[in-house]
């Protein structure tokens, strides 16, 4: 039996925003509900809906700047930089910046739509 797999065709999560998500790790990806880990590209100018999810979220910066509002507390990250948000903490992400932001999202347990509890409007 094989102890490892090799990732070689991520899952391309179809979006409306323009934003780049390949879920290399997770439900979709590779059935694994325990953890989810997907490379994203948000484009300049671009957010998301408040949400409180069911799952920690680890967040790495690649290249740019991506800004998190935390509880209605306001952090921004630059490349090189992470951050860890627990589970059941109201957060809002996007990229209200003229350049894009490519950073690396691991998700415990795995995400899911149904888990972000994004808010409507």
């Amino acid at each position: 039996m094989k102890k490892y797999t090799v990732q070689t065709a991520p899952f391309r999560v179809p979006t409306t925003d323009g934003k780049l998500i390949e879920e290399h790790h997770g439900v979709v990806a590779t059935n694994n509900a325990q953890l989810s880990l997907a490379h994203m590209v948000a484009p300049p100018h671009w957010s998301e809906p408040q949400q409180t999810p069911e799952f920690d979220e680890y967040t790495y910066i690649i290249r740019g700047k991506k800004q998190f509002v935390i509880d209605g507390e306001k952090v921004i990250l630059e490349a090189g930089q992470s951050i860890h948000i627990q589970r059941g903490v109201r957060v809002q992400y996007s990229n209200p910046f003229p350049e894009e932001c490519e950073y690396i999202a691991v998700c415990t347990p795995a995400f899911t739509l149904d888990k972000a509890n994004r808010e409507e409007g």
